[in-house]
């Protein structure tokens, strides 16, 4: 494998079986997170299989030359050129929300030709509103993150082994970060790509008319990651800071930050009652990077990192993620895929009998027989009681199938 090239096994795994499905194949993820590689590689495949070029069309629609297809119209009349109704063809669109009214355009292509299309774009809303509407269900969705640990060792050529995952605690898993050579170069980057989803993905997309209180407000979500989502506590923050807004402008802030994917939102789940609790929700930061960005904390800074390392990686897995609320206490995560559930906390290090007591003890309510894990950044593995399962975070993320 060459250098500065990793193969997304991850996502592709998940959206092969779907390549020549009528169903409309929808990549969503923070800017910059490799989503216009994973549909290069689609492509690739493709080809591979012994479709021909001709068959398959791709389109960046941040590329300049095709400034023209934006326009729906145009868009609609160079497909119907392209296409021809006897054959199958796929369409794979690139950050397709910089196209007008695209899903007028994707509906009637569907509908129309025979055509597999896969679509990307940089905000978590594509699958909502019309264009939900006008396909009826008939998508599937993906949600991408930067890259794993693992991703980022096979990128930048490092064993898997806690230097290398102190190294990516630090800088997260952006690709054009990951890239840079000295530590200057990476915070530049990253700045730079902070700034980007800031102005282009939230401020320009939500036409925001104080764009300083909005990065505030973003700033506060990436800083406490892993924390309850309060407007209250947020109104506060701010205003401690001379800002002033109001709740309601501050939950509209926190679902900008959410359709632009910088942070995901996640409900709290009620183990006893067995229902959804979503007016007590988490935010969790995009990547490790953004944290480290913008941190302003030191007490609970090592348990927050922990806390947003896994959650990334258990969507980048594919598991839908809640946090537990238990009788006496709560559960860092639920982990759900397919008919598949896990118990998971998450801790520092598990340095005292106490610290013990309290990770493992957490699951005590629990009454079913789901797999329950609690990981942390010891080396050393801790016996669990009552089949709870300790592992070492370095193992949680180099095996796949530690956790089942």
């Amino acid at each position: 494998m060459k250098k500065g090239w990793v193969q997304r096994e991850l996502y592709l795994k998940r959206i092969r079986p779907f390549y020549d499905s009528e169903l409309i194949k929808v990549i969503t993820g923070v800017r910059r997170c490799g989503k216009s590689i994973l549909i290069k590689q689609i492509r690739q495949e493709l080809l591979e299989t012994g479709i021909e070029p001709e068959r398959i069309t791709y389109l960046n629609f941040e590329d300049y030359t095709l400034r023209s297809l934006k326009d729906p119209d145009t868009l609609h009349a160079h497909m119907v050129d392209l296409l021809d109704p006897k054959i199958k063809h796929y369409l794979l669109c690139d950050e397709i929300q910089n196209v007008k009214d695209f899903e007028l355009v994707v509906n009637s292509l569907r509908s129309t030709f025979d055509v597999s299309i896969f679509l990307t774009g940089s905000n978590a809303r594509l699958l909502s509103g019309d264009l939900a509407s006008h396909l009826g269900g008939r998508t599937i969705s993906l949600k991408m993150m930067s890259f794993s640990f693992s991703e980022f060792c096979t990128f930048s050529e490092l064993p898997l082994e806690k230097s290398s995952l102190n190294e990516y605690m630090k800088w997260g898993g952006f690709p054009l970060v990951c890239s840079a050579h000295t530590e200057e170069m990476k915070y530049a980057v990253l700045s730079n790509l902070y700034d980007s989803i800031v102005l282009k993905d939230i401020i320009m997309q939500s036409k925001v008319s104080s764009p300083h209180v909005l990065a505030k407000v973003v700033e506060y979500l990436l800083s406490t990651s892993s924390s309850t989502v309060s407007g209250s506590s947020i109104t506060k923050a701010l205003k401690a800071d001379h800002v002033k807004i109001s709740e309601p402008t501050v939950y509209d802030y926190i679902r900008y930050c959410e359709d632009a994917c910088i942070i995901s939102k996640v409900e709290r789940y009620d183990i006893r009652g067995k229902k959804i609790l979503s007016f007590e929700q988490k935010a969790y930061a995009a990547d490790l990077g953004l944290f480290q960005l913008k941190k302003n904390r030191v007490k609970g800074e090592y348990g927050a990192l922990m806390k947003t390392l896994v959650f990334n990686e258990l969507v980048g897995r594919g598991y839908k993620v809640y946090i537990g609320k238990a009788q006496n206490g709560e559960i860092d995560f639920i982990a759900q895929k397919g008919g598949k559930k896990l118990y998971i906390q998450v801790a520092y290090v598990l340095d005292s009998p106490k610290t013990i007591d309290r990770e493992f003890g957490a699951f005590k309510d629990i009454e079913d027989n789901y797999p329950k894990y609690v990981i942390s950044y010891d080396d050393l593995q801790h016996s669990g009681v009552d089949g709870i399962i300790h592992l070492p975070l370095l193992t949680f993320l180099t095996d796949e199938h530690a956790i089942h």
